[in-house]
């Protein structure tokens, strides 16, 4: 795992002064690659890369980069792993291929010589993100693995293209100047994080999962702004085409089948996944996800597997007994850490600085503090991330399974249940749960702002609407400009459940949830992997009929069968807990002060980007106690946070930061 940068030039740029770029903006990735730097350049073709390298695979100097292939053609620096290497490997030895080292790298430099970019990353199970310097025919490549595990900044600025692991990077440019664009601050405080097509800075954008990019110099003539340039970025990979490929060819076989068929998948994709130089552990947290890896990394391991948890004071918030039961079960060297709230609330100056970009789930907060506590004894982590997307995990999940036969009839119909349902909401609560004895899973619905967000859910205009509003972070409209809509490229698979899921898998995974993990664990120079994010793991979940993902009220049918063949029922068999932090009581206790301040009118007003009277509305709401906006406000104190941090830390002028909405 790395941190990479690049820089090509624009023919009339002067070639010294932006190339010795190359150096600073590398070295702000260090965190990513404590272990080792490198740099190549061609000052006559205007190209430099950067690498800052954590040593995984081929601990020895021939596995450093950036790395030339055996024929002097292609020059890579590259992000990542390629899990299935060792295959390749002995298929190119077979064919006449030498190798002088043992890096994964050296592999893939090999198959692009001899199939090209996309074909060699087509047979490649991994996560990576990739520059590519071609110097027969002087063009730049780029291109990021299938779901986005790993980052890719692309940046235009008046004489090059420059990109990067992280925004940080891309900021120590000389000619890169940061302007805030409003649009993105809109979408962010909509969701609580930015979506893959937007970035917070003008002129930035984002090489999209299953991506790649292809630019030689004289086409910046041409290409003169990042809006341009991103509309050349083609697929070499589509969920969409995957989700729709599934659904038109369901699997037929029965519940055994399904089960023994989804063991082996997922026993090869963890095993795939222990393959390293290093240490390698397991984030547990007790949960069906990371309870199934473990299950699956124990049964294929000769010793004990390292496995590792933290827990906060507050008990509704700490799952350390559940994981404890797990580990002791499975018989894995477990370490566990309690932590108070201040031990949590301690790292949150730190946040803005570690996603470089506004981002606001609050659960970065334990995952950053779990990263670097298996740091300490481990260099790879895998994690249990991508089980909710692939088998239907979410609440949203089961209750649009639920609620289809309501949620797909006609308008009016839809209309009048949630005149009900709001009714519910305002005064009646209580007695109508009593009397009516509704069953618990509608019940829960009940609590909190829950179910204000069912009624806006049932009366929806389209399944696109339906998603958004039950994914929002609040009704309130907290910016003056209007967040967008959903992208084109979300494909119409015609069932409720499919269709929420792939707006999970091409917007909230690689967005939020693989930005949250790449983040936290590279702040700490550990390297995480997704298992349950094989490929091949999903595009076989897309195949799979909906009563495979819920059934009997409840998400992950397929994956609670799988853990079942390896761990008691009652261990894992509780309701969905998620990895929280009781930021609205911090908010009306310890943090108030905090937030007061970030909150205050006289700030806000100065920056001109946010509605000041409904900020001010929400907070005071929040303190009384009459409405919990802990979520929305989160997003707020980030973005104040983030904003701090981009005018006392960045290389541009304040007045460049602090650009008024138009």
């Amino acid at each position: 795992m790395c941190g990479i940068t690049g820089i090509l030039q624009t023919p009339r740029a002067s070639r010294s002064a932006d190339l010795a770029a190359i150096g600073p903006m590398t070295a702000r990735l260090r965190h990513r690659g404590p272990d080792a730097d490198g740099f190549w350049s061609d000052r006559d073709a205007g190209v430099a890369f950067g690498h800052r390298r954590l040593s995984i695979i081929d601990l020895s100097d021939a596995g450093r980069q950036p790395m030339l292939s055996s024929d002097g053609r292609f020059v890579i620096t590259f992000n990542g792993e390629i899990y299935n290497y060792k295959p390749l490997r002995q298929e190119l030895e077979g064919a006449g291929k030498r190798f002088t080292g043992n890096s994964d790298t050296e592999v893939l430099l090999a198959l692009i010589e001899k199939w090209g970019l996309e074909k060699a990353l087509q047979r490649c199970n991994g996560m990576f993100a990739i520059g590519l310097w071609d110097r027969r025919n002087r063009t730049l490549h780029l291109a990021r693995d299938r779901m986005g595990k790993k980052p890719l900044y692309v940046a235009r600025t008046s004489n090059a293209v420059v990109f990067a692991s992280e925004l940080k990077a891309i900021a120590a440019f000389p000619d890169f100047h940061q302007e805030i664009d409003p649009g993105a601050v809109a979408e962010f405080l909509s969701r609580g994080w930015l979506p893959e097509n937007q970035c917070i800075w003008r002129g930035v954008f984002k090489i999209p999962p299953g991506g790649a990019l292809s630019i030689r110099a004289e086409d910046l003539s041409v290409f003169r702004d990042a809006a341009a340039l991103q509309e050349r970025v083609r697929s070499w990979w589509s969920l969409a085409d995957a989700a729709q490929t599934g659904r038109a060819a369901l699997a037929t076989a029965d519940d055994q089948q399904l089960i023994s068929q989804a063991c082996d998948l997922l026993k090869a994709a963890v095993a795939d996944r222990m393959v390293a130089d290093v240490p390698v552990g397991l984030f547990l947290s007790g949960g069906i996800d990371s309870s199934t890896v473990v299950a699956l990394m124990q049964a294929q391991s000769a010793r004990p597997v390292r496995t590792f948890t933290i827990g906060f004071g507050e008990r509704a918030f700490d799952e350390t007994a559940n994981a404890a039961a797990v580990a002791q079960h499975l018989g894995t060297s477990h370490t566990e850490l309690r932590l108070t709230s201040a031990d949590a609330r301690a790292v949150i100056p730190e946040l803005p600085t570690i996603w470089d970009e506004p981002f606001a789930d609050e659960s970065q907060i334990p995952t950053l503090l779990l990263s670097r506590l298996a740091r300490q004894d481990v260099t790879v982590a895998l994690s249990g991330d991508g089980g909710d997307e692939c088998f239907g995990g979410y609440s949203r999940h089961v209750l649009s399974a639920r609620l289809a036969p309501l949620l797909n009839s006609n308008r009016s119909i839809r209309t009048m249940a949630a005149s009900g349902v709001a009714l519910l909401g305002r005064g009646m609560r209580e007695s109508v749960v009593e009397t009516l004895r509704l069953p618990g899973w509608l019940q829960r619905m009940t609590h909190g702002d829950r179910i204000n967000r069912l009624a806006d859910l049932i009366g929806s205009n389209d399944v696109g609407e339906m998603y958004r509003r039950s994914t929002r972070l609040s009704e309130l409209q907290l910016t003056r400009t209007q967040a967008g809509s959903e992208p084109d490229s979300i494909p119409p698979l015609n069932d409720l459940l499919s269709d929420f899921i792939v707006r999970d898998m091409l917007g909230y995974l690689p967005s939020d949830i693989l930005v949250k993990l790449d983040r936290a664990s590279m702040a700490t120079s550990l390297e995480a992997r997704c298992p349950l994010l094989d490929h091949r793991v999903v595009e076989f979940s897309w195949a799979l009929p909906n009563s495979a993902k819920v059934r009997h009220g409840q998400g992950k049918w397929l994956l609670r069968q799988v853990l079942g063949r390896h761990l008691p029922r009652h261990l894992f068999e509780r309701p969905k807990q998620g990895f929280d932090v009781p930021i609205g009581s911090w908010l009306k206790g310890p943090l108030r002060s905090w937030a007061s301040d970030l909150l205050s009118e006289s700030r806000l007003r100065n920056q001109h980007l946010l509605d000041v009277s409904r900020v001010q509305e929400c907070w005071l709401q929040h303190l009384s106690g009459r409405r919990d906006f802990s979520r929305p406000l989160w997003a707020v104190l980030m973005l104040q946070s983030w904003l701090d941090s981009a005018v006392t830390s960045g290389p541009s002028r304040t007045a460049d930061v602090m650009e008024p909405a138009q």
